[in-house]
Order: structure tokens, then sequence, then C-alpha cells
């Protein structure tokens, strides 16, 4: 068995280790602090590698968060309940994270769910469209986007215009959400509108206002997530007392009424 003093400081068999942990979570600082010190309790490295950890696991999540939503349009072939409205403001409210980020040169883990969740709000868009026998609005509706994501992400559009559309995420965020809460409301129910993605939003969207404050230190950044966490805390305790309602149920009342 090798003797692992025989390694100088800093150059080890946990070299390896060390490249993905200094890569991903943590700058080397806080690797010689807690692997060669020894010292766990570095209040300013256990706040960054937190945020960091917190940070991947948003990302990853969000591959997966609006995918619940997709699968239930497409099961039930209908977009009943749903706002194209509220998923409108809603892009353009995760657009402007996106471009914000990216012209600012955030590091990707701060941001990086945004990218997922335009694509998948994008497809929601459409299948609404789709599903209501509007296929080639939807299919407008695809490409005027795409057209717009790539004018903004062009050295053509000035930072004012960024920084202006990051400032209007609130009241966007704030008109989607109350858009879709008072359709839920009027419905009663919350139609198609999958649980499992809006519990994974509000927890994501909480978890990004620490994880914004700590990696980006922009103090825009931090109060949007602090918007829409609320906002999507609304539309999940609508899910909560609406839980036992459904579509069918209702219809089902105003039959025997």
């Amino acid at each position: 068995m090798a003797d692992t003093s025989d390694y100088p400081r800093g150059s080890s068999f946990m070299d390896p280790l060390k490249g993905i942990l200094v890569a991903y979570f943590m700058p080397e600082l806080c690797y010689d602090k807690f692997f060669l010190d020894l010292d766990f309790l570095d209040v300013p490295c256990v706040k960054m590698v937190v945020s960091k950890a917190l940070g991947i696991g948003i990302i990853l999540g969000s591959v997966l968060v609006k995918l619940p939503q997709i699968l239930k349009l497409m099961g039930a072939r209908s977009a009943e309940g749903l706002s194209f409205n509220a998923v409108l403001l809603e892009l353009l409210a995760i657009t402007g994270t996106m471009v914000y980020s990216v012209t600012h040169k955030f590091p990707f883990s701060a941001w990086g769910e945004a990218l997922f969740l335009m694509l998948q709000t994008v497809a929601i868009g459409f299948l609404i469209q789709h599903y209501g026998k509007r296929t080639g609005i939807g299919l407008l509706f695809l490409a005027v986007y795409a057209g717009l994501l790539l004018l903004l992400l062009s050295p053509v559009t000035p930072m004012s215009v960024v920084t202006t559309m990051q400032a209007s995420n609130m009241p966007a965020i704030i008109i989607g959400r109350l858009i879709q809460a008072v359709t839920n409301f009027r419905n009663g129910h919350t139609g198609q509108l999958s649980a499992i993605s809006v519990f994974l939003l509000f927890a994501g969207s909480l978890a990004r206002i620490f994880t914004s404050l700590q990696e980006t230190g922009d103090s825009l950044m931090a109060l949007t997530y602090v918007i829409s966490s609320t906002c999507n805390g609304i539309i999940a305790l609508q899910v909560l007392y609406y839980w036992n309602s459904s579509p069918e149920h209702k219809k089902k009342k105003k039959k025997k009424e």
C-alpha cells in the first residue's frame, strides 16, 4: 500500500477527484481548505459548495421538470385549463433571465435551468395551440420565438434592452401566474396542469434565491426569484386546494344540478 506521505502537498492520487471538484463545485482554495487543511467549517467555502451543488441539482431537475406537464397534455390530447397568455408571459420571464445571464457571462450553474425550461415551455405553448385546433398559429409561434431569441442573443441588441427585459420579468411573472390562478379559480379545477411540474418549479425557484445571491451577487436576479417563488407558491396552493376536483367531476356535478 502506497505511503501517501510521499506525495507532495497539492499533488496526490486524489488529483483526478480534485479536477472534478474544482471544475464544478469549488475553487481550488476551498478544495485545499477541505481536503488538505481538513477545515470543513469554513463558512464561505461551505456556502459556495452548497450553492454549486444546488445549482447543478436544479439544472439536472429542470431537464425533466415540465416533462410531466407535456406528457399530461399529450396523453389527454387536450390543453383544457392552461392559459396560452400565461405561458407567453412565463416564456418572456425565462427568456429575459437566460439572455441577461448569457450577456453578463454568469456561470452556467447559476442559470442553466432557464435553457431547459425555455425549450419545454415553448413545447407547451405549441401543444396548447395544436390541441386547440390552431396548429398553424402554433408553428408561427415557434418560428417567431426562434427569430426573436437569436436577435436578443446577438451583438446587435443593446445591453440596455437586455437589462430592461430582466427588470420586466417581475411584472411578467406576476401577471402570468395571476392569469393562471384566475383561470383555475374560474374553472374550479386546475385542468391539465401537472402537480409534479408545479411543485418542482416552486422548489427550484426557492433554491435559486440562495444560488443567485451566492454565485452572481446580482440583486435583480435574486428579486426575480423571490417574486417567482411567491407566484409559484400560489399555484401550488391551488393545486392542493383543487386536488380532488377535475373537469370530469365538474361536468358530472353540473348534470346532477
